[in-house]
């Protein structure tokens, strides 16, 4: 019988319900067996008690007891991937060591599996692995339309060490995107928090002002700051971002909030190229694509081992052609923006 576990909780796996956490990352037990676990108390969240529906948040530790002898086994290992999608995703590959292995993530490629056949990167979990016999684990997310650094820890410390670094949120992200507009002032920090919108729309997000958070059920602070970079007359600019909270679409519904949403985001921005007053549409039209223009450009994180891990992957194509078009340069982005 294994011994007892305790386990973080990854930065993709808050706000998880406890029964789900289990399905997660424990198949093989039985929601019956997890029952009485939790009943029995064995179960523990940061040492107290919980129920299957308790939510989970980043960097809590969970207890995991001992499985029965029957239940210890471990999931079947990642199905095989065939060679094109294998030399498709090492390509991506931006930095692998002992303990950690970073990706530069395409736009397109969600980080976890959905309905709807959306293609993942468990699919790719098998190309991955470099010689160990567990995939690398997810720390943090990306939106699926989302480009950029992607981190993974390689063991279960590692991926322990670097989910508390986000929680704690001594690592530095720097994003850079197009947007419609241009902001104004040229730098600043945005404190709307964010709610889940009602009614069976999808994932979306509102802004919520920062008076009104505390009154509003569901509803989260949430910080980012801006930086103009460059501007292309006032229609479009670049801005650097850095998310201070790591709410979903953060980054997305801030600036759409402000008026300057980023270009391609039909969610937020909708689709039209005019300004109606509140601001921008989200498409730009002629040849800038209608592609989602947000990247995770650079990571600055503790490595678990020591020292400190800096990270950047190069603009995804359709953002370096709107690059090209409007003649930013991305060597003249600053490296901190915000000094």
């Amino acid at each position: 019988m294994p011994p007892v576990q305790l386990l973080i909780v990854a930065e993709d796996d808050g706000e998880l319900r406890v029964d789900r956490w289990f399905r997660r990352h424990f198949p093989q037990l039985p929601h019956g067996r997890l029952e009485k676990m939790l009943r029995k108390g064995e179960v523990r969240v940061d040492g107290g008690r919980v129920t299957a529906a308790t939510r989970l948040a980043p960097g809590q530790t969970v207890r995991v007891p001992p499985f029965p002898d029957d239940l210890a086994e471990q999931p079947p290992p990642p199905k095989p991937v065939i060679e094109p999608d294998a030399d498709f995703i090492q390509s991506r590959v931006i930095h692998i060591d002992d303990s950690v292995l970073a990706l530069d993530k395409p736009a397109g490629l969600a980080v976890q599996g959905g309905s709807g056949g959306i293609r993942h990167l468990g699919q790719f979990e098998a190309a991955l692995m470099f010689g160990r016999n567990k995939p690398p684990r997810l720390v943090h997310r990306l939106d699926r339309d989302t480009s950029g650094v992607l981190v993974m820890g390689r063991t279960a410390p590692a991926a322990a060490a670097l989910a508390k670094a986000f929680h704690a949120r001594t690592t530095r992200k720097l994003y850079w995107a197009a947007v419609a507009g241009k902001p104004s002032p040229a730098r600043g920090t945005i404190r709307f928090g964010l709610v889940k919108a009602p009614g069976p729309r999808g994932e979306k997000m509102l802004c919520v002002h920062p008076d009104e958070v505390k009154a509003t059920e569901g509803a989260q602070r949430a910080v980012s700051d801006y930086a103009l970079v460059d501007s292309a007359g006032g229609r479009a600019s670049w801005v650097a971002l850095r998310p201070v909270t790591g709410r979903t679409h953060q980054l997305r519904a801030h600036m759409a909030e402000i008026g300057c949403p980023v270009v391609g985001d039909g969610k937020y921005g909708g689709n039209s190229q005019t300004n109606e007053g509140d601001g921008w549409g989200a498409q730009l039209g002629g040849p800038v694509s209608r592609k989602l223009h947000l990247h995770a450009r650079a990571l600055q994180i503790p490595h678990p081992d020591g020292g400190v891990l800096n990270l950047s992957a190069p603009l995804p194509e359709h953002m370096a052609r709107t690059w090209e078009l409007f003649g930013w340069r991305e060597a003249d982005a600053p490296e901190n923006p915000w000094e």
